[in-house]
């Protein structure tokens, strides 16, 4: 199925989650923030929520400070 990623159309696996998709994206144990259609998916479901065709997902790095 298409998704679109950051703004980048990509073809990917029918039964993808969250967790599958930031390892294909070397994105494991980095700390960011995981949107899915203008919805923020909380980290405790990552394993659970899986993707749609045509879903717009936003991946933005958490950036501490003060």
């Amino acid at each position: 199925m298409e998704i679109m990623v950051n703004g980048e159309s990509r073809e990917v696996a029918d039964d993808l989650n969250v967790d599958a998709l930031l390892e294909m994206l070397d994105l494991v144990g980095k700390r960011l923030a995981v949107e899915v259609n203008l919805e923020i998916i909380p980290r405790s479901t990552f394993a659970k929520h899986r993707f749609n065709a045509g879903d717009r997902i936003e991946i933005v790095h958490a950036i501490g400070g003060g």
